[in-house]
């Protein structure tokens, strides 16, 4: 069973290359083996390997670049998604495409269902949007798990950033009125296993096909969410020049970013938990898990 994962040296990329190892080969062409803004290039790949699973986490996702780059962005976010659910339609295959709580308008506080209007305020929010309803509507089997401020033990991210940032000042001002919920890439990738029945040949889908929110349990500030962070990090026995007194906070209004973004990332995970017969861990404890991995690397 070869399983296609694009995107494969970014986040979730590398979390699912690690989930789904032994499922059968990996196929996960780096940008310099296969340039996915290139459809005929992703056409020849295609036929040429015939996965037999796809995994889709290419994007881009340079949130304020993409307002200065629409057409990069909507190439990777929506054309390439349309392209893969092509494939899989015609090939009977399933895709798993990932997706952001940016295609949302952002605003009020109660979280968003998988039904709730749409209104992206970005560039990279309408173009994942775009890919959403692509694949949607591409007759493809097809799982779309829409996530949240993504992070993992590998890469930049905000985790890492904090991390460093933390060693190097006593002092840090850091957003507090966007609220979320921060979501490892491992959890991602697992929650991806566990909605297939990968010991089938070729893999299915074993939930109902659509739209499933993916997220930890529970809400937070990129403010709160640095000062766990800390916290945690302490609780670990590392040293960090930060003190917990000088996290001061700032609202979005007075950091001023070429690309808005959502104050309300709070997403309802009912219908996954209900699909899947879990619950989601909270975001705290998946915190101190990416944490641990990171410093016992």
């Amino acid at each position: 069973m070869a399983i296609l994962i694009t995107g494969g040296s970014g986040q979730v990329g590398f979390e699912l290359q690690r989930e789904f190892s032994l499922f059968g080969p990996i196929l996960a062409p780096t940008r310099h083996e296969l340039d996915l803004t290139n459809a005929h290039a992703v056409d020849a790949y295609l036929n040429e390997h015939r996965p037999e699973l796809i995994l889709n986490a290419a994007a881009y996702t340079a949130v304020d670049k993409a307002e200065s780059e629409p057409a990069l962005a909507k190439c990777l976010n929506a054309k390439l998604p349309k392209q893969l659910a092509g494939y899989a339609a015609k090939h009977d295959i399933p895709l798993v495409h990932y997706s952001t709580d940016y295609v949302y308008p952002g605003d009020g506080v109660i979280p968003w269902r998988e039904d709730s209007s749409t209104a992206p305020l970005s560039v990279y929010g309408q173009t994942k949007l775009e890919g959403d309803q692509a694949v949607s509507q591409s007759g493809a089997s097809c799982l779309i798990f829409r996530t949240s401020w993504v992070y993992a033990a590998r890469g930049n991210n905000f985790m890492k950033t904090m991390l460093r940032l933390g060693c190097e000042r006593e002092g840090l001002t850091i957003v507090n009125d966007q609220v979320g919920a921060p979501t490892p890439a491992r959890l991602i990738a697992q929650i991806t296993r566990l909605a297939l029945i990968t010991h089938h040949s070729p893999p299915i889908i074993g939930i109902p096909t659509g739209i499933y929110h993916l997220s930890p349990q529970g809400e937070t500030s990129w403010h709160g969410f640095a000062c766990e962070i800390f916290e945690h990090a302490l609780l670990l026995g590392k040293k960090l020049a930060i003190k917990s007194e000088r996290v001061a906070s700032i609202a979005t209004a007075a950091y001023p970013t070429p690309a808005q973004r959502p104050l309300n990332s709070r997403m309802a995970l009912g219908k996954l938990e209900a699909a899947l017969g879990i619950t989601m861990p909270t975001w705290q404890s998946q915190l101190s898990l990416t944490l641990k991995e990171l410093y016992e690397k």
